[in-house]
């Protein structure tokens, strides 16, 4: 005779290998082990992906009229097979939600009609297509290692009609002194890669953008983390761990999760990333997704390049 209330063989199978009496007698780690990943959350060891796109959904859902449009106006997002999820019948993935974030908050304090614009580390060039779709650059510099500017290259050639495409000058680290000598920039951008060079080459580059550019956008992490359970690597350090603590403007290391210590944290940030005595912050702000990444807009002299909108500190956005 059938059980009435009989578990499923899926249930079945949990019950013999994973939520076993056993399992009760130290609730310890329980909750971050693998019984609770079979009771009530997916193993983000395993499903990664899956919470990757739940955080891409969830983010959709806040974004304006004004990202989206953004968003449809960057055409070809979808090269090279990014992780996306379909929000009222439009794709977007994480690196394009990010890209129309940070337009945003430039866009309302710099006017980039018409303007020079220098990057720092372009990564494969994201920022450069969302930019270059949206407004009417004059020119467009790209700083970064040659193996990583092949990358930007063969991609934003991909992604841009050729009009765009040949506004956009690719200067090797090789080659900055004598190709950015005489050059002048309405604003100069870097996102995520200040911090992962040594310290005196980082504040050459602030020193640079001192002497070159009016106004300068970073977002950045605000300190280092220890937390292994982070990074993938849960037995122990390895190689690549001293390399990353001995890099960035920053590298005191604090609870990246505590919105409390992010937020003592974020003066340390606004002043490591001043590229000089005569500039100040014309805006700051917690830049989502991540807990413990700041961004912020700085102008040389009160001004912004060829214009800008101001914009008062959101510095408790946290």
């Amino acid at each position: 005779m059938p059980h009435t209330y009989q578990a499923s063989r899926q249930w079945e199978r949990i019950s013999r290998d994973w939520v076993t009496a056993e399992a009760a007698v130290d609730l310890t780690d329980f909750k971050s082990e693998r019984p609770n990943h079979k009771i009530s959350l997916w193993d983000p060891g395993s499903n990664g992906v899956r919470y990757l796109k739940t955080m891409v959904h969830n983010m959709a859902t806040g974004l304006s009229p004004a990202d989206w449009d953004r968003l449809r106006r960057t055409r070809n997002r979808d090269v090279g097979n990014p992780h996306a999820v379909r929000w009222d019948g439009e794709d977007i993935c994480l690196d394009y939600l990010q890209a129309t974030l940070e337009l945003g908050f430039i866009e309302e304090r710099v006017e980039l009609r018409g303007a020079a614009v220098l990057e720092i580390g372009a990564g494969y060039g994201r920022t450069c297509h969302t930019l270059l779709s949206n407004h009417d650059i004059a020119t467009y510099c790209i700083v970064d290692l040659p193996t990583t500017m092949e990358l930007s290259k063969r991609y934003l050639r991909t992604v841009l009609d050729d009009e765009r495409f040949a506004r956009i000058d690719f200067v090797t680290v090789d080659e900055v002194d004598d190709a950015l000598a005489s050059r002048r920039f309405d604003l100069s951008i870097n996102i995520d890669s200040l911090a992962e060079m040594f310290p005196e080459t980082a504040g050459n580059y602030l020193a640079l953008i001192d002497r070159c550019c009016a106004a300068f956008y970073t977002k950045n992490p605000v300190g280092k983390y220890l937390d292994r359970t982070l990074d993938g690597r849960p037995e122990g350090e390895d190689e690549l761990l001293p390399a990353a603590m001995e890099t960035g403007l920053l590298r005191q290391v604090l609870d990246v999760h505590d919105s409390r210590a992010v937020r003592d944290a974020v003066p340390g940030f606004l002043d490591a990333y001043r590229p000089g005595d005569g500039w100040s912050s014309a805006a700051d702000a917690w830049a989502a997704p991540w807990s413990f990444y700041w961004q912020a807009l700085y102008r040389k002299g009160g001004t912004a390049g060829n214009a800008g909108t101001g914009g008062k500190s959101a510095g408790a956005a946290l």
